[in-house]
């Protein structure tokens, strides 16, 4: 709080004002964050495209803000602010589409967040890392392949992965975020189909 008011130009003590504690100013600002994901409506009944585009969305402000993650975890309330509230409301409405009672619409939003947070995590701790080394994405990537490609020789299997060229490293981390996030949308829809 202190380090805050400092960047604020006024005192910690003026900060309590407004926020009860440390635990409520990671709650408002986890809120505001969550605030930024887009949500689309259904259109034509296509549900998938529309929790695909809040996925992607999701994804974008995790990335665009990767010091989120660190704070996660301590932000106990947050699921409790307006935007997050908002943004569970109308994902349960789009999963309910499909015929999901509410309960299944709330383990198949859980599922989805945890998915994008999970993922977003990681990619956001690699972009912390090319970040600290000044270098573009591809350049840092680059760089580091011939350590990769020694790294892996005992383990083939690895190796195999990491000589094999797989173009735009950016590209890249979406495609695979897309191929792990369409997999558990289609298992959603086998679910339904055989109910």
């Amino acid at each position: 709080m202190r380090t805050l008011g400092a960047r604020l130009g006024a005192a910690a003590t003026s900060l309590y004002r407004h926020v009860a504690n440390k635990d409520e100013l990671l709650e408002l600002v986890v809120d505001e964050v969550y605030g930024q994901i887009e949500v689309p409506d259904i259109h034509q009944g296509d549900w998938r495209h529309a929790v695909t585009t809040c996925a992607a969305s999701a994804r974008a402000v995790l990335l665009r803000h990767p010091w989120i993650a660190s704070v996660l975890g301590q932000a106990g309330q947050a699921h409790l602010g307006p935007n997050e509230m908002r943004l569970n409301e109308r994902m349960l409405a789009l999963f309910e589409e499909t015929g999901c009672t509410l309960a299944e619409a709330d383990d198949a939003l859980s599922a989805v967040m945890a998915y994008v947070i999970g993922t977003a995590t990681t990619e956001a701790a690699w972009l912390t890392t090319v970040a600290r080394s000044g270098r573009p994405e591809q350049e840092w990537g680059d760089r580091l392949q011939p350590a990769l490609t020694e790294a892996t020789k005992p383990y083939p299997r690895l190796h195999a992965l990491a000589t094999t060229d797989r173009g735009d490293v950016e590209e890249t981390r979406g495609d695979s975020f897309h191929y792990g996030l369409d997999r558990m949308l289609d298992g959603l829809t086998a679910h339904l189909t055989r109910r």
